[in-house]
């Protein structure tokens, strides 16, 4: 029989080590320099937390290699915007930080199906991240970078009613409309190219609320018009409705807790993505054409 403490590393190795990358989280502090360093402080061996990382890109090439047995999807990857050697970078939350997530998977079928553009993908998302905190980090994570192409994936955390202040979402709506217009002003120093905006996806709310762990929920309300600030910005829009997760939400897309993503969620993602790239109708800024 296993012990609680094997429990609670097995359950560290399957649900959490996805999430747990601390070097983007502190990426000044030397130890996750130091992949063993790494190990030690979330409690696993290097060899455990390199296995575990390793089973999560073989998921996300398992999830895209699914995604390349759809003609449509096939059809929208030869239409990409994207040119030869060009840099490609994400800051989002958690579900973009997830090893497994879609950036992950959208890479691997670029990789796969496009091995002629030799793009470089860069996943600056950070678990738990709000758009008040990508916007703190934005000058490390796009302007020392100075990449082609940027997603940004914000908005879940920011529609958190925490327990202790359920009046309130954590970020307000005006201030989730400041912050994405500064962190698209940064973006567009670096780029000549529209961002990528994806919008919050649904959630389940009712299971949330059977996890003790979470610190506060978010409601389809809230979502629904932190989905319209970012439907309303300038470039490419994904999802604007938020219904790649199914409407209502269905919960074979999400881990048992409603908010999580599951694999089949990360891939109605990039099913989605691609599309949206595909059809080149990014939304021009008032001025100036972003598209060729």
């Amino acid at each position: 029989m296993s012990t609680k403490n094997e429990q609670e590393r097995e359950a560290l190795k399957r649900y959490l080590v996805n999430y747990l990358n601390l070097e983007k989280r502190y990426p000044l502090l030397p130890g996750t320099k130091n992949p063993e360093a790494v190990a030690s402080f979330i409690g696993l061996s290097l060899d455990e937390l390199t296995d575990s990382r390793a089973t999560c890109d073989d998921q996300a090439e398992m999830a895209a290699q699914e995604i390349l047995k759809d003609d449509e999807m096939l059809r929208a990857i030869e239409r990409v915007p994207f040119k030869k050697g060009q840099t490609v970078l994400a800051i989002g939350d958690t579900f973009t930080d997830d090893l497994a997530g879609w950036f992950e998977i959208l890479r691997h079928v670029l990789e796969i199906a496009r091995p002629d553009l030799e793009l470089e993908f860069i996943n600056m998302g950070v678990h738990e991240d709000t758009s008040t905190d990508a916007l703190r980090r934005v000058n490390r994570t796009v302007l020392d970078i100075n990449p082609d192409w940027v997603f940004v994936a914000l908005g879940s955390y920011d529609a958190m009613r925490l327990h202790a202040a359920p009046d309130r979402t954590i970020v307000s709506l005006a201030d989730f409309w400041e912050n994405l217009n500064s962190i698209e002003n940064a973006i567009i120093q670096s780029t000549q190219h529209p961002v990528i905006w994806v919008t919050p996806a649904p959630v389940i709310t009712e299971l949330m609320e059977r996890v003790p762990l979470f610190d506060g929920l978010v409601y389809e309300d809230d979502l629904v018009q932190f989905r319209e600030v970012v439907a309303g910005r300038t470039g490419y829009i994904v999802d604007p409705p938020g219904r790649r997760m199914g409407s209502p939400a269905d919960a074979w897309n999400f881990l048992p807790d409603g908010f999580y993503h599951a694999i089949t969620g990360h891939t109605n993602t990039v099913k989605r993505v691609l599309v949206s790239l595909s059809s080149k109708r990014a939304v021009k800024h008032d001025k100036d054409s972003l598209l060729e």
